[in-house]
């Protein structure tokens, strides 16, 4: 009987959520959505992982990056995020070279072109623009500008630094990322004219108490 009972229970939770995980999967119109998350990502902490790709361009000898644009996410007020809207054609190489400075690596680009920049009702032109105008108005702290020997720093440090660099900058507009109790991102809301704002509801901390950039 308790097995027939969580059968049918099971069915009913499939039948009810069903529409809620069509909706979820549904690709949006490119231009339709309420605001953007910047993800700047702490290079250190991504070329430690075991299951970053080998030929990342950001990894190679020599190369110590800081804080590189992981991404510019069209995003939802409610917590969607939608992905992959359009058919994209390729990033003129020209676009390539300018966004390299602040994104070190041609695939992660492209990926990027690809799963976001296409909801973003832009070409590939100005949507790399806009990401990089988007990171020219957000200051990083100087103190975490740069990796160096020994540094460690509370993950709500490295929130309120960010706060004191970009005055206007509150806490329900930023994000701080970790995995591994490491810092690895800090997620940023902004408006489409790329002024700071209140983050919607899956933009949330990911640090416990003892998060730390390293």
């Amino acid at each position: 009987m308790r097995t027939s009972f969580a059968a049918a229970a099971a069915l009913v939770t499939a039948l009810l959520l069903a529409p809620w995980e069509a909706a979820a999967q549904r690709k949006a119109e490119p231009g339709d959505f309420d605001h953007y998350v910047l993800a700047l990502s702490w290079s250190p902490a991504f070329c430690a992982r075991d299951d970053r790709p080998a030929a990342s361009d950001q990894c190679g000898a020599g190369k110590r990056f800081g804080w590189v644009v992981h991404g510019l996410w069209p995003q939802s007020a409610e917590g969607s995020h939608p992905r992959a809207c359009a058919a994209a054609r390729g990033v003129p190489r020209a676009v390539v070279d300018q966004t390299l400075p602040i994104m070190p690596d041609t695939g992660l680009i492209l990926h990027q072109w690809r799963a976001h920049g296409t909801c973003s009702g832009l070409d590939a032109a100005d949507y790399f623009a806009t990401l990089r105008n988007a990171h020219a108005r957000v200051k990083v702290p100087p103190a975490l500008a740069a990796p160096r020997d020994g540094l460690s720093v509370p993950a709500v440090e490295v929130e309120a630094q960010f706060l004191a660099a970009n005055p206007g900058m509150s806490p329900d507009m930023i994000a701080v990322i970790c995995s591994r109790r490491q810092v690895t991102e800090v997620r940023i809301c902004l408006d489409k004219s790329l002024t700071p704002r209140r983050c919607g509801k899956d933009v949330a901390d990911r640090c416990g108490r003892s998060g730390v950039l390293k």
